[in-house]
């Protein structure tokens, strides 16, 4: 089993505090939620984690290797996937070229387990049939759906998933969700930060919420929309998962 542990996390900015003192772990095969209102300091912290951010003290290890003061480059090539909020697919090439312009990076010992894993991913995250369709004709959830296939080109070991429901209608959610619960099968640990709690609690075997830079709860997705703290400062009238 993979792990990735966040040990005393903290930054600031301009003498404030955005993130202080954060500890969170992940390990492969679940999906856990980092939440919180605007400010909150989660989306430092997830930069920090990819090393976008550089953190001010605190480590970052994956397993027992402490990848705290590695470039995000490095951090993606020990295995941190990455899948921003914004579009990034490339959008004159095709949804094939798409994800072979990721395999190219040196990823496979071969052509021929190149070709083969693209196909395979194709085929899981049902896109095959789009192969040929060039990236900006995708609809919001096939865009999605490709742009999760692309991630999972450089076989990471976990993957942090930036506002993977905004933008999209209600049924695209309900396919995205769908897609996520998939990547466990890839033994992956999965991160997600997303304005959307409902969906995004749903889908959640455990979720830390933050406010102020500080985590203030952790806890199964239940138990999160049950604590009271929670729902002073963020979530507000209770609702049901």
């Amino acid at each position: 089993m993979e792990f990735l542990i966040i040990q005393k996390l903290s930054k600031m900015y301009k003498q404030k505090r955005i993130v202080n003192n954060t500890d969170l772990y992940l390990h492969s095969g679940e999906i856990v939620g980092l939440l919180g209102p605007n400010g909150s300091g989660k989306t430092t912290t997830f930069q920090m984690i990819l090393g976008i951010v550089l953190h001010d003290s605190g480590k970052i290890f994956l397993n027992e290797t402490d990848i705290s003061q590695l470039p995000t480059y490095a951090r993606a090539r020990l295995g941190i996937g990455f899948l921003p909020q914004d579009n990034s697919i490339f959008r004159k090439l095709t949804v094939f070229d798409n994800l072979m312009a990721i395999a190219q990076m040196n990823f496979y010992s071969n052509k021929n387990a190149r070709y083969e894993h693209i196909i395979n991913l194709m085929k899981n995250f049902n896109i095959q049939h789009l192969s040929n369709n060039i990236g900006e004709s995708l609809s919001g959830g096939e865009r999605k759906r490709v742009e999760i296939a692309r991630a999972l080109v450089a076989k990471p070991k976990f993957l942090l998933l930036d506002e993977p429901f905004a933008g999209v209608d209600p049924i695209s959610i309900k396919e995205i969700q769908k897609i996520i619960k998939q990547l466990k099968h890839y033994k992956l640990g999965i991160l997600i930060t997303d304005h959307n709690v409902q969906a995004t609690l749903s889908i959640c075997e455990r979720a830390y919420v933050m406010n102020q830079g500080t985590l203030i709860a952790h806890g199964t997705s239940q138990e999160i929309l049950n604590n009271k703290h929670v729902q002073k400062t963020y979530l507000g009238n209770l609702f049901p998962l």
